[in-house]
């Protein structure tokens, strides 16, 4: 049986910073120096790790812990948890005991062996989000100009927003007017912080008028006139009396959104789709469509090749097929340029 957890309330907080030191002990420079500590970590990423300590003490786990405890923590929920969110918890774990000085029994050599082993016996391959091919985002896009209304206006923008900008939901909620800056060409959305920015550099995105179905920048001014908005957050909730909101939308309302716009769309593949699926489709359809490699990355804020390469791949998977050429599927012809 699990031991009885006998840690304070306080433990539960795993992005707490450790005891400051003497040097440090006046009041306000101590404020000062954990106030710096905190932002070295993101938000989710505390949120996460607080979820996971909570988690292992509502199981019956004690902080600090040992080796032994975290084992059997691991044992206990092998078969009902996923390998990574496991992981994820070890994590946590390791870093609790860190900031609070105590010996790490998260990162022993029988504790990492355990999860491999864990991995190799009850590992799932990762979900993916389907990508959200553009002829799609068209369909939507053309549903809610039929409707006509204040919502249908504000998820139109939001949805062509993030697809062409290629925003995670995070950054897509957290856009305001102040970012935007409108060019004879489209818009220069400059967002000052996101998951890949956390020092606030600033990502700089362009995204062009359009001449077909899909227009963000002119979906995102008809949104903007509509709900007269001239300041504050450009993605807000309405009520179901159609009020608009001062605040932002929460991170879920994006999916949210997606998810009702792609039924009243008709698509076939809704429970598959998450907000994740708009990066995706931008990413593959943009492939399809001639951009380069450089030029999706770019537009998409990912760092590492290797992501941008593996949406080509999804995108290639018919087109560059050797199954294919056996069964005298003709190659196909990207466009120039």
């Amino acid at each position: 049986m699990p031991e009885k957890n006998l840690v304070h309330r306080g433990a539960v907080d795993t992005a707490a910073p450790p005891v400051v030191s003497a040097a440090l002990a006046s009041t306000e420079v101590a404020a000062q120096h954990r106030a710096f500590l905190a932002a070295a970590t993101s938000e989710n990423t505390r949120r996460a790790y607080r979820s996971a300590i909570h988690h292992f003490q509502q199981w019956g786990g004690a902080l600090p812990s040992d080796e032994a405890t975290v084992i059997r923590y691991l044992l206990a929920y092998a078969q009902a948890l996923n390998a990574r969110t496991l992981a994820l918890r070890l994590t946590a774990l390791s870093q609790w005991h860190a900031y609070q000085g105590f010996a790490d029994p998260a990162a022993t050599p029988t504790v990492r062996k355990t999860l491999s082993g864990i991995q190799r016996v009850h590992g799932k391959p990762k979900r993916k989000a389907k990508a959200l091919p553009l002829e799609d985002l068209q369909r939507i896009v053309a549903q809610l100009a039929a409707l006509d209304t204040l919502k249908a206006r504000r998820d139109n923008a939001l949805l062509q927003i993030g697809y062409f900008g290629g925003y995670r939901r995070s950054e897509i909620v957290s856009l305001e007017v102040a970012h935007i800056a409108w060019e004879p060409e489209g818009i220069v959305i400059t967002l000052p912080r996101s998951k890949t920015d956390q020092l606030g550099e600033g990502i700089v995105k362009a995204i062009p008028f359009g001449e077909g179905a899909c227009c963000p920048a002119g979906a995102l001014r008809l949104w903007l006139a509509a709900a007269a908005i001239s300041s504050g957050p450009l993605f807000r909730p309405l009520n179901q009396w159609g009020q608009l909101g001062e605040k932002a939308l929460g991170e879920g309302s994006v999916n949210a959104i997606l998810e009702t716009c792609a039924t009243l769309a008709g698509l076939e593949y809704v429970p598959q789709l998450s907000s994740h699926s708009l990066r995706r489709g931008m990413a593959t359809s943009a492939h399809r469509a001639g951009a380069s490699m450089r030029d999706i990355k770019r537009q998409g804020g990912w760092r590492h090749d290797g992501t941008v390469q593996g949406y080509i791949e999804e995108a290639d998977r018919f087109e560059e097929n050797a199954a294919g050429a056996l069964l005298g599927r003709p190659p196909a012809r990207r466009p120039v340029g």
